[in-house]
């Protein structure tokens, strides 16, 4: 079911005939300014931001947030949208059944798959560790709060544009849209759950996990965990998900993000099991941890009154012997 762009939306159980109409078009240049990419972009920058100054914590600098910044955002567009027209591929499709590459590449249409983009940056973040000789468990222990951060402030381009929310409920805080200019539905706002998921996942990283990680790639799974269990939840509710097939489960049927998301939920949790429990990893074996120790152990030779006094005997000029 698709709702009309043009249309307001309301919250009648919270703001009763309160209507909010946005333009999905921020600026009417050329093929418009959506407010979609204005709002993925605040996203992205907020997530840059965060990591930035979180990357000290892990190792990290600066630098290696940007530098791979560079690589990773045209990659991680072109695989969100990759990942969503292959399994939308039949939305892409002309009358004579050939491919329209005109709406395939119309992004500002909205059309990104967030599995998409996990899946490239977690590419381009592998092979950048490899070139650059760093842990990649530390870099994706902070790209994923980067990525937490921007995908609470990108849901909600989803509101703007009127798509990904649920089915009909008559909860105090259901969203009506209309699908015709003389017919409304009021629905799941999954946009707003799967935003407050994030956030609560967001702080439990920021305030507890990070706090007390004992590997490298803790964050990282527990992002997983975390945001497996609350995608596979809030996608039950969709109407737009794509279908695993015919395959069911509890009499409802199996949508391909819920499958995946499952997938990487349970492999996550088996993952943080066995380095906790079984390998019993040390916070010692961090990268962060790491770098302090080669820091300690450099000599510093300000500190070292013998090393001090022979510097100064260099630096003294000849003195004849006396007799």
């Amino acid at each position: 079911m698709t709702a009309l762009k043009d249309m307001p939306i309301s919250f009648p159980g919270l703001f009763g005939d309160w209507e909010f109409n946005p333009d999905p078009v921020a600026l009417h240049i050329g093929h418009g300014i959506y407010w979609y990419g204005i709002i993925l972009a605040l996203g992205f920058l907020a997530g840059l931001l965060l990591c930035m100054r979180q990357a000290p914590r892990y190792g990290l600098t600066e630098d290696n947030v940007l530098d791979l910044v560079l690589w990773a955002v045209p990659c991680c567009v072109l695989g969100s949208r990759i990942y969503y027209v292959l399994f939308y591929l039949d939305l892409y499709r002309t009358a004579s059944g050939g491919l329209d590459w005109g709406r395939i590449i119309a992004i500002w249409d909205g059309g990104l798959a967030i599995y998409g983009t996990i899946i490239a940056g977690a590419l381009v973040a592998f092979f950048y560790t490899r070139r650059k000789k760093i842990r990649f468990g530390a870099l994706a222990d902070l790209c994923v709060m980067g990525l937490l951060l921007g995908q609470i402030i990108g849901r909600w381009a989803n509101f703007i544009n009127r798509e990904a929310f649920g089915g009909l409920t008559d909860l105090p805080w259901r969203m009506r849209l209309w699908v015709s200019s003389y017919q409304s539905i009021e629905v799941h706002p999954t946009f707003l759950y799967e935003s407050l998921w994030n956030l609560v996942g967001l702080l439990l990283i920021l305030l507890v996990v990070s706090k007390g990680r004992r590997f490298d790639g803790e964050n990282t799974w527990f992002y997983f965990l975390w945001y497996g269990l609350g995608r596979a939840w809030v996608e039950g509710m969709r109407t737009d998900s794509l279908y695993l097939f015919d395959w069911t489960f509890l009499g409802e049927p199996v949508r391909v993000s819920q499958a995946l998301s499952i997938l990487l939920a349970v492999l996550s949790a088996f993952m943080l099991f066995y380095n906790i429990k079984i390998r019993r990893r040390s916070p010692e074996d961090l990268l962060v941890r790491q770098l302090e120790r080669q820091t300690a152990e450099t000599p510093d030779n300000s500190a070292d009154p013998d090393a001090s006094q022979t510097d100064a005997e260099s630096s003294s000029p000849d003195v004849p012997p006396q007799p």
